[in-house]
Parts: C-alpha cells; sequence; structure tokens
C-alpha cells in the first residue's frame, strides 16, 4: 500500500463524502444509503479501484442486525455456571470410562466445542411433547453424547452409577455410547451414528410432518425438526444426498 492511500492527503474531502453518506441515512433511509454505495463501489471496480473483499455484499437471509436483536430471555451468568459444570462432567464421563478400559474411549471435542449451542436450546427453544403434539424433533450429532447425559445427571435424570457406566450398557445400569433410542428409549428420540444417519434422517422427518398437515392428518405447525451436524459429517455422501427432496 502506498504512503498516500495510508495518509489522508485531503481531510475535508474525506470529510465531505462522510457527510454525504450521513445525510443520505438520516434524509431517505439505510436502503437507500446502501444502495448509492453499492453502485459506487461498481463503478469503482470498472475503474480498476481495488475493493476491499467482501465490501458491498449483502447480509445472510437469517442475519440479525445488531440493532435488532431483542434482549436475551435468559441468565447468562447462571447459565455460564451450568454450562461449566455440565462440560466439566462430560469431560469425566468419559475419562472414567476409559481408565476402565482404554478400548471404550469417547469424543470429548465434540460436545466441548458445541455446549453453548446446545445450551441455548436446551433453554429457550427444544419444546418437550404435550398433549396436542410430540412437541420438537431432535437429532443430536451423535458424537456429543456424553454432553447430554451430564446435563442430564445435574437434573437428577440419570444416575451417577450410570455415568460411571458410560459405554457399558450392557447389563442395563450404563450408557450407550450413541443416542440410541432402543437401549434407552426414553431418553433418545433418533440414533444418529454412524456420521450420515442424522442428515438424512431429519430431511424426511420433517417432509413427513409437512404431509401430515398438509393432508390434514395431525396438526404439526408447532413441531420443529432440529439437526445438529458435525466431525466431518458432511463429508459423508448421504448427508447431502437428500437435500433435493426437502421443501424450502
Amino acid at each position: 500500500m502506498s504512503e498516500r492511500l495510508q495518509n489522508d492527503v485531503d481531510p475535508i474531502e474525506t470529510r465531505d463524502w462522510q457527510q454525504a453518506i450521513e445525510s443520505v441515512i438520516r434524509e431517505e433511509g439505510v436502503e437507500r444509503a446502501q444502495y448509492l454505495i453499492e453502485q459506487m463501489l461498481s463503478e469503482a471496480r470498472k475503474g480498476g479501484v481495488k475493493v476491499a473483499a467482501g465490501a458491498g455484499a449483502n447480509n445472510y437471509v437469517n442475519t440479525i442486525a445488531v440493532e435488532d436483536e431483542p434482549e436475551y430471555p435468559g441468565n447468562l451468568d447462571l447459565e455460564r455456571r451450568i454450562r461449566s459444570a455440565i462440560r466439566w462432567n462430560a469431560i469425566m464421563t468419559v475419562l472414567r470410562a476409559s481408565k476402565k478400559d482404554l478400548e471404550l474411549g469417547g469424543h470429548m471435542a465434540s460436545f466441548q466445542s458445541s455446549a453453548t449451542v446446545y445450551e441455548v436450546c436446551f433453554n429457550h427453544f427444544f419444546r418437550a411433547r404435550t398433549e396436542k403434539d410430540g412437541g420438537d424433533l431432535v437429532y443430536f450429532q451423535g458424537h456429543i453424547s456424553p454432553g447430554v447425559y451430564a446435563r442430564a445427571f445435574l437434573e437428577g435424570r440419570l444416575t451417577e452409577e450410570q455415568m460411571n457406566n458410560f459405554r457399558q450398557e450392557v447389563h442395563g445400569k450404563g450408557l450407550s455410547s450413541y443416542p440410541h433410542p432402543k437401549l434407552m428409549p426414553e431418553f433418545w428420540q433418533f440414533p444418529t451414528v454412524s456420521m450420515g444417519l442424522g442428515p438424512i434422517g431429519a430431511i424426511y422427518q420433517a417432509k413427513f410432518l409437512k404431509y401430515l398437515e398438509h393432508r390434514g392428518l395431525k396438526d404439526t405447525s408447532q413441531q420443529t425438526v432440529y439437526a445438529f451436524l458435525g466431525d466431518g459429517e458432511m463429508d459423508e455422501p448421504e448427508s447431502k444426498g437428500a437435500i433435493t427432496i426437502r421443501d424450502p
């Protein structure tokens, strides 16, 4: 970058441009200002001006501007403390199992890297089943099971004995390695391991709910299907194979 670009050689002219765009925003609104800037960027590119990468790019359809963000509905400090305890217990669940037998193993980083996402959903999004419908349907990323077990332990739904028998469920007092509704029908809704089962299952599940709704067979309008993907899951061919049949 030349010294001329690094130093403002005409601050008065610069201020004129700044005041001009401020005036447009104030008098005509943000959309008009955005349009003018996009037109100027287009002309600048035609003239050979190197424009910064991403300049003029539009927001994603699900982008929420900072000024439009609602106030967080929960207690951030309390939720952070609970989340820290859950993270710790998730780690200890895997480590205790590994001390018994290294072959038991377990995935630790999967939940640690996504704990905040799951906790926000548990606290503020997921709906349990009601008399009206079956509630939300959640396809958990299969490797994060220690984190969900750790949360259930804090809630008193799982015992310490069960936690200590992670991946040792043969005798009925342990916890399955991954989401397994056959072994734990009161805990998991769907199997999501091997990798790729979750994405394809979630797409078909959502489509089936819409089918029931459109045929007047069941009111599924309040039900949401959530799919959590990770650990290279989108590299599995079946993860993308059903996208073409999903509804927008």
